[in-house]
């Protein structure tokens, strides 16, 4: 009796210290909880993709507009040399990652053989009245790796019932097209322009919609979601990715990936009726995880006109543009028009791959994979959360600290002393934007001098300054929850600049 009461004692024992050793380990290896709001699967792939090319090609390509009025024939849409592979393979070499379409912009003309309208490659001499734009670029883009997303202009410029009820359904059935017969689609664009005047079927007059009611977006953003979940939407509105609130290619400063859309005099927010420079930065306390896309266009126009090829942007400006948006958070989408041919003409070329160029010299060393790291805390002092987590090249793994510590540092120390001028910061985006604040400070006469400070990290923070030399970096970072931290780089580089 008693050997089996001390058995059973021992086993009590084992049992229990097994449990308290397993307790200990759980809560080591356990992550922190989210920062709410987070992003969804769909939007931290898009956040990764970072830059991106836009195609705006349709009659404005031969009419020399921007803005076709509807009544244009469908006759002069007729490029000679079209060539979907050289677009994809362009994009690719440049380190895009995907192209959007303009599908249909607003004078309702359709760059696939749409059921439910003439106002079509069906009426064009191009392939003989069988061509389809949409399905020659999709492809080319699957077969070149990058991720195809849709343009497709809410406003109808051609269509006779635009403005009432029955352009909806017209509506929402091309939508279902383009999202059912052309693969994976990563983004559908939205844009903000609607009503106004118009051909609309011969009426030739001006047509004003309520934009905050009269689509349904909740519903044209629910048949999205039903055909393409893995699809991001974008609008000046949402929900999944907003506006910049420019055309200039450039985020605020912070640009936070909260943001909550306010629509004009307390109205009901919708694409095209939002205080869209509030776009620019987002809101630190915003309701909504919604990333900004900066979109500008390689010209001054947002088509091809030959008279713009020698005002085509600078390698050096693009550069620029990639700081003051993927810098800050945001993602490039980068107009790069088809020209007449059907191609991308050759001064787009030139920039892009020289864009390319400096990106690459620019990123091509990093600094911190030759340093020894040390953090200020490890989350339960595990080796999942340690500092060396940040240089690891993995984006899912990260550094970070107990619940408590809202204020922590890194410090990158070198043998000998080094030069950087460039800094590359990522958040962990699963756990949703947990830093306010950073800062950088290098090590000089025996103290900690700050060089550079700022708010927001994000997906990516860039900072690009003067040359720096020392052999001990550290990293500040504040906020509302303990930071998650995936990487931190060092570079060192000529950085061309320019204002052209």
């Amino acid at each position: 009796m008693i050997y089996t009461m001390i058995y059973k004692a021992k086993i009590i024992a084992l049992t229990m210290g097994c449990l308290f050793l397993i307790s200990c380990r759980t809560k080591q290896d356990t992550p922190p909880g989210p920062y709410e709001p987070v992003p969804s699967a769909a939007q931290i792939a898009w956040q990764r993709m970072e830059y991106c090319g836009f195609l705006h090609f349709s009659l404005n390509t031969f009419t020399g507009k921007e803005w076709g009025y509807g009544n244009e024939d469908p006759a002069l849409f007729n490029p000679v040399d079209f060539d979907a592979e050289q677009i994809a393979s362009v994009a690719k070499e440049a380190g895009m990652k995907g192209l959007i379409l303009t599908c249909k912009h607003h004078d309702g003309f359709c760059l696939w053989p749409s059921k439910f309208t003439e106002y079509s490659l069906k009426k064009s001499p191009w392939r003989n009245g069988k061509g389809d734009v949409v399905k020659e670029i999709s492809e080319a883009c699957a077969r070149n790796g990058l991720k195809f997303g849709v343009y497709i202009s809410p406003w109808d410029r051609n269509h006779r019932e635009y403005g009432k009820p029955a352009y909806l359904e017209y509506f929402r059935n091309q939508l279902r097209e383009l999202l059912t017969a052309y693969g994976p689609v990563f983004e559908v664009w939205f844009d903000g322009a609607n009503g106004g005047t118009g051909w609309y079927g011969g009426a030739d007059e001006e047509r004003i919609i309520d934009r905050t009611t009269y689509y349904n977006w909740q519903d044209t953003w629910a048949l999205v979601r039903r055909l393409q979940p893995g699809a991001v939407i974008f609008s000046d509105a949402g929900p999944d990715v907003r506006w910049i609130g420019n055309e200039s290619g450039i985020a605020g400063d912070p640009c936070w990936a909260r943001y909550t859309p306010h629509g004009p005099e307390g109205q009901i927010p919708a694409p095209g009726m939002t205080l869209y420079r509030e776009g620019e930065n987002g809101h630190r306390d915003g309701e909504f995880w919604m990333p900004a896309e900066a979109d500008v266009s390689i010209r001054p126009g947002w088509f091809w006109h030959e008279d713009q090829d020698t005002q085509v942007r600078s390698p050096e400006n693009l550069l620029d543009l990639y700081f003051k948006s993927v810098g800050r958070g945001a993602g490039l989408l980068l107009n790069i028009p088809p020209d007449n041919r059907g191609r991308i003409s050759d001064p787009d070329v030139k920039t892009l791959m020289k864009f390319k160029e400096y990106r690459e010299k620019l990123f091509e060393h990093d600094l911190a994979l030759h340093s020894e790291i040390t953090v200020s805390n490890v989350r339960g002092n595990s080796i999942l959360y340690g500092g060396s987590r940040i240089a690891d090249g993995n984006p899912e793994t990260f550094w970070t600290c107990d619940d408590d510590v809202t204020e922590a540092f890194v410090i990158l120390e070198f043998e000998r002393p080094v030069a950087f001028n460039l800094v590359r910061i990522r958040e962990y985006l699963p756990l949703g934007q947990r830093i306010d604040k950073w800062a950088i400070d290098v090590f000089f006469l025996n103290d900690w001098v700050e060089c550079a400070s700022g708010e927001s990290v994000g997906n990516q923070r860039l900072w690009a300054g003067d040359k720096q030399i020392t052999h001990k970096v550290r990293l500040r970072f504040s906020g509302a929850a303990c930071p998650a931290v995936t990487e931190v780089s060092l570079f060192y580089g000529e950085i061309p600049r320019t204002d052209k």
